[in-house]
């Protein structure tokens, strides 16, 4: 995998970091997309190089497409190529799904803008490099709320499910060149979820979902890398997949422990 290169949006923290040290251990190259940390990107990066690759920190907003299409210059200007993508960056706000009134109009639009709209930008920007080597992939962290409706507000579900029919539609319309695929997580352990919830909450959450899923497992941040690097790199034959990566979840609470 020598000289590949590879964009992650979000990428200083959380599963876009995980999946830049996964992609650099193989020794790519990667773009390191922040908006606003830019030492937690610096930071990724330099642990991208002494991983075996090689990175640069890139700031952009990927709501804004002239943002997108950058990022896709400076990694053409740096390495010459782009061989993958991740849109790893997302929005959300915790709120309670009974209450409708908690969730405003902002809200939708700007979870839409961030989760729906970046990523097809920032795939259109890519896909004339990809197009004109021959071969590319595109991978789109979702979530299991686009499947089940229940995540951290209606507006965060039903902008994932919007990236999940964008992720079919994508991978017809690149095809053959372009590979594009989905990735919908369980509960991951995050300092991002952590927060959001608090820690006794969340470590309410997190006690619930091990016990109750089926692989008793509570998903971390490599966990999903390990299926991004997967779909980029050994899943040639798969596009338009939404891959459930959940312990088990989708399959309800799992059977009751033998005592």
């Amino acid at each position: 995998m020598d000289n590949k290169v590879a964009i992650i949006t979000g990428g200083g923290t959380g599963i876009g970091a995980a999946t830049a040290r996964r992609l650099a251990a193989n020794r790519w190259r990667i773009v390191v997309n922040y908006r606003v940390s830019r030492a937690e990107a610096e930071e990724t990066a330099n642990v991208c190089r002494a991983a075996g690759g090689d990175a640069a920190a890139v700031q952009g907003d990927v709501v804004d497409d002239a943002d997108c299409r950058r990022l896709a210059a400076a990694a053409l200007e740096r390495w010459g190529r782009i061989d993958a993508l991740v849109n790893c960056a997302g929005l959300t706000r915790f709120v309670d799904a009974a209450d409708l009134e908690a969730v405003t109009a902002e809200d939708f639009q700007s979870m839409v803008a961030v989760n729906v709209v970046a990523p097809f930008q920032m795939a259109r920007a890519v896909a004339p490099a990809m197009k004109s080597a021959g071969r590319g992939a595109v991978v789109h962290v979702s979530s299991m709320g686009a499947v089940t409706g229940q995540a951290s507000s209606p507006a965060y579900s039903a902008s994932k499910g919007a990236l999940n029919t964008l992720t079919l539609t994508l991978a017809r319309t690149l095809a053959p060149e372009i590979r594009v695929n989905c990735i919908c997580p369980g509960l991951v352990d995050t300092r991002w979820n952590r927060a959001q919830l608090g820690d006794a909450r969340y470590e309410t959450v997190r006690a619930r979902y091990t016990e109750t899923t089926p692989l008793r497992h509570t998903l971390t941040a490599d966990d999903i890398a390990d299926a991004a690097v997967w779909l980029i790199e050994g899943a040639e034959w798969v596009t338009g997949e939404i891959l459930m990566v959940d312990s088990g979840q989708h399959l309800g609470m799992a059977p009751l422990k033998a005592r």
